[in-house]
């Protein structure tokens, strides 16, 4: 069966939901919602519980927004923090997100899973609520948003145990050397390569294109184009899913924008388009325009190129993201935008009127989608309510070229952090308190790096300074 064509996946109310889970023989159910760094948080449900949950929400402690990735609170946030003692903030489970979990079972019958988002004074933090704000706007405007994302990821020959025992080092590549688009490797790893498509077919977030990339044990995937929310909810759980996938294959996969420093970076590339509401047609797509970009088109993209200095913490937002934007691999410096050029950060993709979109490339896999996805589509949008135009465009290769200060993006978190909280643009678009906390969040985790000695430090240093 087609996974648009299953029970869980034609769900649209919460009437559809409370028939489906009443029907079925599991005592349990799932339920997962974003943190702020894009990790997939949330619990079991007695199934009496979960439905009245459907019904009327459910609480949840908001420490969930309020921590890192490991677990430490942020002690420079406003709404989360020991001073709040941590309360539970409401949560809406999102009917719509239903899918079947193949990866686990209960009772005979794959598990059934649920995304929720917070509701209530959590909404205006929560990264989900983020973008359906930002979506509201575009449909204000009278657009609807496509977006597709593609993802590179490292996978090895390890266990959560072994990387700990092994600290991180001497990791064993699930297969060696660089070998990118290769058949060989597909067809001797074909078993993994079947199960993470059947996978993702069943849990209808269907990868369009799937390949090695350069490097050893790199795999880049390409999901299939859906509206911007969709997408969203597809990308995170395609992260946490294929992580999960491989644990059971006694692998690992990793999204970390740069493992290795002789390795380049994974990537989370984001492609963007709009169309009009009223008449279905592309926003895009204009042939009597060079590159059939239409005006409209020029303005989004201009936006984005606009705004990606100030709105770079939502696209790199881990410190290791800017290990991974140095020059020669693959990843831009600068806001740019070229046709067809994977130099630039914005890479224009000429097409028909369906295909016409813009490419932002800046975005690394450790990206949360949600909030990546908010900051490309809220600078595009915003880039057409100002009429803006797009800078020069660049030929040839953006490493080797020079350009105005203004185009260059910041080079680390901190000052990723400090260009947020000073944009106006941004406290617009996504809201003061979510500029605000996200903005603190950034500072606590550079931080939390700079408390730690790198061997790196150790091996320049201990001897000779």
């Amino acid at each position: 069966m087609d996974a648009h064509t299953k029970p869980e996946r034609a769900i649209k109310t919460v009437e559809d939901a409370i028939r489906l889970v009443e029907a079925s023989g599991l005592t349990h159910i799932k339920v997962g919602l974003s943190d702020i760094d894009g990790i997939l948080r949330g619990k079991y449900l007695r199934k009496d519980k979960f439905l009245g949950a459907l019904r009327s929400g459910f609480a949840f402690c908001n420490v969930v927004l309020g921590w890192d990735a490991d677990d430490q609170m942020y002690d420079n946030t406003k709404y989360t923090g020991w001073h709040t003692a941590y309360p539970d903030a409401m949560v809406r489970i999102v009917p719509e997100t239903c899918r079947r979990l193949p990866l686990e079972q209960g009772n005979g019958e794959d598990m059934l899973f649920f995304l929720a988002e917070f509701v209530g004074d959590a909404e205006a933090i929560c990264p989900r609520g983020l973008l359906q704000r930002v979506l509201k706007r575009a449909t204000d405007m009278g657009f609807e948003a496509s977006a597709a994302l593609e993802y590179e990821f490292f996978m090895f020959e390890e266990t959560p145990h072994s990387v700990r025992e092994k600290n991180y080092r001497d990791l064993k590549n699930w297969t060696p050397g660089n070998f990118g688009y290769s058949v060989l490797r597909s067809t001797v790893e074909g078993d993994f390569y079947r199960q993470l498509l059947d996978m993702c077919e069943q849990m209808d977030m269907p990868i369009e294109g799937l390949h090695t990339e350069t490097g050893p044990g790199v795999l880049e995937a390409a999901l299939a184009v859906d509206g911007a929310s969709d997408m969203a909810d597809k990308a995170i759980l395609f992260k946490t899913f294929t992580k999960a996938l491989a644990q059971k294959n006694n692998l690992m996969a990793t999204f970390m924008a740069k493992w290795s420093h002789d390795h380049p970076g994974q990537s989370g590339h984001i492609h963007l388009s709009l169309r009009e509401a009223s008449t279905g047609k592309s926003a895009f797509y204009d042939e009597s325009r060079p590159y059939n970009m239409s005006a409209r088109q020029a303005s989004f993209m201009a936006g984005v190129q606009r705004y990606l200095p100030e709105f770079m913490s939502m696209f790199a937002q881990t410190v290791n993201s800017y290990s991974r934007l140095v020059p020669g691999y693959w990843a831009p410096l600068d806001a740019t935008w070229g046709v067809e050029n994977r130099t630039t950060a914005l890479r224009l993709i000429p097409g028909s009127e369906k295909s016409q979109r813009v490419e932002v490339r800046i975005g690394s896999a450790d990206a949360n989608p949600y909030i990546a996805l908010a900051a490309a589509l809220g600078a595009g949008l915003h880039g057409i309510e100002q009429g803006l135009d797009p800078g020069e465009i660049v030929q040839g290769n953006a490493y080797t070229q020079e350009f105005p200060a203004h185009l260059k993006l910041p080079c680390t978190l901190w000052e990723s952090a400090q260009r947020l909280r000073q944009s106006q643009a941004a406290k617009t678009l996504f809201g003061e308190p979510f500029v605000e906390h996200f903005a603190a969040t950034r500072e606590w985790e550079e931080r939390q790096f700079r408390r730690h000695v790198t061997d790196w430090e150790l091996a320049r240093y201990f001897e000779i300074i």
